[in-house]
């Protein structure tokens, strides 16, 4: 008798529905409580830009000849690109002033919180391995995307609620003001869905971000030229999820459908992101990352060299951004005794744009502080770069080699400090080439070039402090930013505020004053340049002396 021994069939199928999400909402909690703080300090920063800002509008609205002028400015091409098409400009209220001049720059702020989030926390985690660690428990391959894209989501939708309800507090319509706050986090959201698909594409956490930043500046040199091109907007500003979001009219004349395009391009970019995910292995990305060369290059010498590889990308599109920027800004410079003279009285006016002395200078000093905020961003950026190199290990592979502390660190300060220099020394010159390109004579060249030279001392400060609390506390380094916040704060508000004189001082760019119209201060300038001497003799020393983080 010969028995039969039934085999069971098995079906070879693909994964289970939903499978490919196992454990997103454990990565969701995890990243909450990772980035805990940065997510506290975003809705914290905007509601203080928005509640900064407003104060200025609501007094304004007392004044219908200011707000006239401003309606007026807000038509010439270099408001146009710094601002939006301009809507009720006829007309313009409070609202519509909020509406046509704060949008763009808080999408853009926003989306840039959104590509970075996104970024930290997909392809740098793969790239770092940590994620390979975090896929070897129960965690589906698209996971760590969509928990990266919730926590992105739950961040602007937090700060969109925080700075609703400060608009409201000021008295903006409370349905007009959530609308606006709403559409700027769906704007932000379709750039943090690019950096999703660029974090599949690319091989690299730089890569990814790189991609992700400009297809933002893509969108804004679209949004720009489709506004100057034709009033209210052309097709190629339809193009841009900057202009759905300002598309929306409001404070003007509500629409909400604009939004649409954006909930629409979130949900194609997701699905994307989610076929190409699905397509390449993981830690590879789908663009073929280029063969490096055998050797090194003949100019690839040292530590001075490789600093300038990695910083020169960043300090290109900072100039040329910048520069475009400040270059509009001064093509308005020749407007503002108009403007200001139909202010009258208005307090913050008053406070910001001190009316005793040259109004045109007074104005240029107020935007020689802004070209130092600028390049004090820039130059904290790069000078914490070194603080990256080592959290990831690199600087270890450096200091390996016949190369000392010393050097490796010099290295990196040098083209900070150059660079600041230069994006200082670009924005200001763009902003004199703005200002004779509209027929402003006077101030010349000299004039702007004094206002430059100004505040580098106070800016290598800024770096030095930067480099000190790397090389002696690297986790106290947010410091340096908060310094930064408070320097914009006592620039522009001081005497709005009011504040006593050794609260000033704290500042260094208090020290610079404004040398359009008070020359510059010499011992106030040698006293900058040994402050930062000494915080990078500083630096060096603690560098020296500490250990290395292990990776």
């Amino acid at each position: 008798m010969t028995a039969v021994v039934a085999t069971p069939s098995v079906t070879v199928s693909g994964p289970a529905f939903g499978s490919t999400l196992v454990g997103t909402g454990r990565l969701l909690r995890f990243m909450l409580r990772r980035d805990r703080r940065r997510l506290l300090i975003w809705p914290l920063g905007i509601a203080l830009l928005y509640a900064g800002s407003l104060g200025e509008y609501v007094l304004l609205g007392d004044e219908p000849e200011a707000m006239a002028v401003r309606g007026t400015l807000m038509r010439t091409p270099g408001m146009i690109s710094m601002a939006g098409p301009g809507y009720g400009v006829e007309n313009y209220t409070p609202g519509a002033a909020v509406a046509n001049e704060l949008i763009l720059w808080v999408v853009l702020t926003l989306a840039v919180m959104s590509i970075l989030q996104v970024v930290r926390h997909t392809r740098a985690e793969e790239e770092s391995s940590r994620s390979e660690l975090v896929r070897a428990g129960a965690v589906g391959r698209h996971a760590p995307s969509v928990a990266a894209l919730l926590q992105v989501l739950i961040a602007n939708v937090l700060i969109a609620v925080v700075s609703g309800l400060v608009m409201v507090a000021f008295d903006f319509d409370a349905a007009e003001s959530f609308t606006m706050t709403f559409a700027i986090a769906l704007g932000a959201l379709v750039f943090g869905a690019v950096a999703l698909v660029a974090a599949q594409a690319m091989e690299h956490g730089r890569g990814a971000t790189g991609i992700s930043l400009a297809v933002l500046g893509g969108a804004y040199l679209l949004r720009v030229i489709g506004d100057i091109q034709e009033e209210h907007g052309s097709v190629l500003s339809w193009l841009s999820p900057i202009g759905w979001v300002q598309q929306t009219r409001v404070f003007v004349d509500l629409r909400w459908w604009p939004l649409g395009l954006c909930v629409a391009a979130i949900l194609l970019l997701i699905g994307l992101a989610g076929v190409l995910g699905s397509r390449r292995d993981f830690g590879a990305g789908l663009v073929a990352v280029r063969g490096g060369r055998a050797d090194a290059a003949p100019t690839l010498t040292g530590p001075l060299a490789l600093a300038w590889i990695q910083q020169r990308m960043g300090l290109m599109w900072t100039t040329l951004g910048l520069g475009l920027m400040w270059f509009a800004s001064g093509t308005v410079v020749e407007a503002v005794p108009d403007m200001v003279e139909s202010v009258g009285d208005n307090p913050v006016y008053a406070a910001i744009l001190s009316q005793s002395g040259d109004l045109v200078r007074t104005f240029l000093g107020v935007f020689g502080l802004y070209t130092g905020l600028g390049a004090a961003a820039f130059g904290i950026a790069m000078t914490l770069r070194a603080k990256g190199e080592e959290e990831a290990g690199r600087t270890e592979l450096a200091l390996a080699k016949p190369v000392g502390r010393g050097r490796w660190l010099a290295s990196g300060l040098t083209w900070a400090l150059l660079g600041t220099a230069v994006v200082q020394v670009s924005g200001v010159l763009a902003l004199w080439a703005g200002a004779v390109a509209s027929g402003l004579d006077e101030p010349g060249f000299r004039d702007y070039l004094d206002l430059a030279l100004a505040y580098l001392p106070a800016l290598f400060v800024i770096a030095g402090l930067g480099a000190a609390l790397y090389a002696w506390l690297p986790r106290a380094t947010g410091i340096v930013w908060v310094l930064f916040t408070y320097m914009f704060v006592v620039g522009l508000f001081a005497d709005l505020f009011d504040l006593p004189g050794w609260a000033r001082r704290i500042s260094p760019f208090w020290w610079v004053g404004n040398p359009m119209l008070d020359g510059v201060d010499a011992s106030h300038m040698w006293g900058l340049s040994g402050v930062a001497v000494a915080l990078l003799v500083l630096a060096f020393v603690g560098f020296r002396q500490r250990d290395l983080q292990s990776t």
